[in-house]
């Protein structure tokens, strides 16, 4: 029998992050039955003592390496039985509701591929990479300049992160964060999975252009809610690799065009480092 929801969570070094983001699922999910698969990526931390010993009803995928954010998502996304997998990081915490409205959400709404729900930071704060549109050379010169910060209102300079738009109201965006974000199980058995040649970073982006090319809609779905303690897993035990995969990535999806080599260079500047520097994970 198919369930409602397919949680796929990948962790790596992330012990306590992971056990508080499952205990805020089983705490804060009522009505949508559910399946839980965590792809633990080689983590030397105890991870997969502690899910044997607290978690029994977590299926459970271990590798003997880091094979990196879309291998081992894909991992989970096969394993899973649910009529939409929901891509969830371990460093979030689930807020009350949150996974019922985003499942009651898509049944709603027939043409909705790709949902993601309103990510906040640990101080309550919008994480603003939660919905994003298309980067253009035009867009990352307005956020790397600080015009995105002047004008946040404007549709010409605030396009890229959409802070001109009503961060409370639904609405459709070009992408979602990958931290959590739920795919109808129809849109995976058309566009296929996600595509790991992305070993980090990127990877949601791609796969929300893809469903849209494919005809789906993607949401900013605000009445669902998670808290993202963004950069915690993997990518802070590693912090060179995460840089490499971090401009590797970006090659990959921009391809050589202009947009890249502005990003590229705009790396080095502070701006960069801020907690909304683009799909910082």
């Amino acid at each position: 029998m198919m369930l409602d929801l397919s949680i796929c969570i990948l962790t790596l070094q992330a012990k306590d992050l992971l056990r508080d983001c499952l205990r805020s699922i089983g705490e804060h999910t009522r009505t949508v039955p559910y399946e839980i698969i965590v792809v633990d990526n080689n983590s030397q931390d105890g991870t997969v003592e502690m899910l044997r010993d607290e978690f029994l009803g977590v299926r459970l995928i271990v590798n003997d390496h880091n094979a990196g954010y879309s291998r081992a998502n894909n991992q989970a996304l096969q394993a899973g039985c649910g009529k939409y997998a929901l891509l969830l990081n371990p460093d979030t915490v689930v807020l009350s509701g949150a996974l019922d409205r985003l499942t009651q959400f898509m049944e709603a709404h027939p043409d909705a591929g790709i949902v993601g729900p309103k990510v906040l930071n640990r101080d309550g704060t919008l994480q603003k990479q939660c919905r994003r549109s298309y980067a253009t050379p035009w867009d990352l010169f307005c956020y790397f300049s600080g015009l995105a910060t002047l004008f946040p209102r404007s549709p010409l300079f605030a396009r890229y992160l959409m802070t001109y738009m009503d961060e409370n109201v639904t609405h459709k965006a070009d992408a979602v964060s990958g931290s959590c974000m739920l795919i109808r199980r129809e849109v995976i058995a058309q566009i296929g999975l996600l595509d790991e040649r992305f070993f980090a970073y990127q990877e949601d982006t791609d796969y929300c252009f893809r469903a849209k090319q494919a005809g789906w809609d993607v949401y900013y779905y605000p009445q669902a809610q998670i808290t993202h303690y963004a950069s915690q897993g993997g990518s802070r035990v590693q912090p060179f690799r995460s840089i490499f995969e971090w401009h590797k990535s970006y090659w990959l999806y921009y391809r050589g065009t202009l947009v890249y080599w502005l990003i590229d260079y705009a790396f080095f500047s502070p701006l960069c480092r801020t907690p909304d520097a683009p799909n910082c994970r």
